[in-house]
């Protein structure tokens, strides 16, 4: 098995307000542990920001996983960002998906640390 730390950015993000969309799609055969996440707000004013964890995977002998948010709704004040990870990991399996939503459109970037297992 290899391990292999990576990063994903957006400068901005969503495309559309109320729209989430799709910061990073685990790969067949590949487990994810995320190690950080940051969302900077760029716009002139304050906005909120809602990151989802998608995943319909099923554990053995557990009920399917379903939609979950990491964080709903966060206040981010004009020139700051927000951790959200806070020392916390999340395991994400083939075919899971992280989305993130904004309350204006491009108007948050975002930076996410990850070891991929292989």
């Amino acid at each position: 098995m290899a391990n292999t730390f990576k990063v994903i950015t957006r400068d901005v993000c969503p495309a559309s307000s109320g729209t989430p969309e799709t910061l990073y799609t685990v790969q067949s055969g590949s487990t994810v542990v995320v190690l950080g996440m940051t969302l900077a707000n760029v716009h002139t004013s304050q906005v909120t920001a809602s990151v989802k964890l998608v995943s319909t995977t099923n554990q053995s002998g557990s009920t399917q996983n379903t939609t979950a948010h990491l964080i709903k709704d966060v206040p981010i004040p004009v020139g700051s960002s927000v951790e959200i990870m806070s020392g916390n990991k999340i395991v994400l399996n083939a075919d899971d998906r992280i989305t993130v939503d904004c309350s204006v459109a491009d108007k948050v970037s975002v930076t996410m640390s990850y070891m991929e297992i292989t």
